[in-house]
This record gives C-alpha cells, structure tokens and sequence, in this order.
C-alpha cells in the first residue's frame, strides 16, 4: 500500500507550485475570484498526477467503486490517474460528455462502464458543484451506482453541500483551498 500521508503532501505542494493563479478570473458558475486553482496544471506533470492517482485509487477501494470518471474536461486527467498507479489496475475510467452524441451509440458516458457498475465520480475543482452535480445526474440515468464523489481541490464555495445532495454518497476533498491559499482575501 502507497504512503496516502506522503501522496497528499506532495499534492498539495505541485497544487501551490503550479496550479494557485492569483489575479482576476471569472468561474464557470459566472462569478469572478481574486485567484483560481486550475489542479489540470498539477494533475497532467508526473509527481501530480501520481499523487492524486494513488490518493483516487485508495478511495475507489474503500468504497467499493469498480470505475472512476465524471465530467468529461474536468475527470479525465484524476480517472486516467487513478487507473495508471500501483492499486489501480483492476479500475477501468470513464467520462460523462457535455451532450449527448448524435451519432454512434448516443452515451452520454464514454468508456468500459455499462449499468450495475458502482462508480467513484471525479472532478479536478469544486466550486458550486454544478458540472459534479449534472454528471452525477447522467450517470445514473445510464444506470451506473455512485458510490461516493472526490474532487481533487474543493473551493469551499458550496460546492461540496450540492454534490451530497445529488449523489447521496460520500463526497471527499484530496485538499481544500484552505490548505493551498490559507491567505486568500476571501477567507470568512
């Protein structure tokens, strides 16, 4: 079994070396931020992403989730780390698309997953929870079971409060943004 101690440590360190952008930036959900996160910058370099694999992995385990997957930009890079690490070899990822293809087999969730399969979704960063929350939605109406939600960083913006309530399963953080900025100048 991998250090999960020595895992988080060290993504927390690659997220504040590479992914803490401070300076204006306006949010998916609308709103504008005097920084951003973007966790892409820390889960696509090595040490990153095999961190946040391991740290994905353990919790696929735990609860029991056979895949790992969610909204298409956002869970690509965390599912295909958690499939790539020692311990993830028996997970398969997917991803939940923005639409639904027209063409082909019309899924709104790519991948080697089909009903029955129980699922641990996954996102790169909670803000308000909503692209979680839709993909959460999609997945069981192609029948597939959550077994419980991560997001590689949680914003602490409400976001973790909405994907409860649309998963009713276990929602975890690998880091918060009191961990990777505990100076913001939003902090309440």
């Amino acid at each position: 079994m991998t250090d999960l101690a020595a895992a988080k440590e060290t993504l927390l360190s690659e997220l504040k070396e590479h992914s803490l952008i401070l300076g204006e930036v306006t949010l998916a959900s609308g709103a504008t931020a005097q920084y951003y996160v973007d966790a892409r910058r820390t889960l696509m370099r090595p040490a990153g992403f095999r961190a946040a694999g391991e740290l994905i992995a353990s919790m696929a385990h735990e609860l029991g989730a056979e895949a790992v997957g969610g909204p298409a930009t956002a869970a690509i890079p965390p599912a295909c780390a958690a499939i790539a690490v020692p311990g993830g070899e028996e997970l398969v990822a997917f991803f939940v698309r923005g639409s639904r293809k027209e063409h082909g087999l019309q899924r709104w969730v790519e991948g080697p997953v089909e009903a029955g399969v129980r699922c641990l979704v996954v996102e790169d960063t909670v803000t308000t929870g909503g692209s979680t929350a839709t993909a959460i939605e999609r997945v069981r109406e192609e029948g597939l079971e959550v077994a419980g939600v991560v997001a590689v960083v949680d914003r602490l913006a409400g976001g973790s409060e909405r994907i409860e309530a649309a998963a009713a399963a276990p929602y975890r953080a690998l880091v918060t943004i009191d961990e990777i900025y505990p100076d913001r100048p939003d902090r309440g």
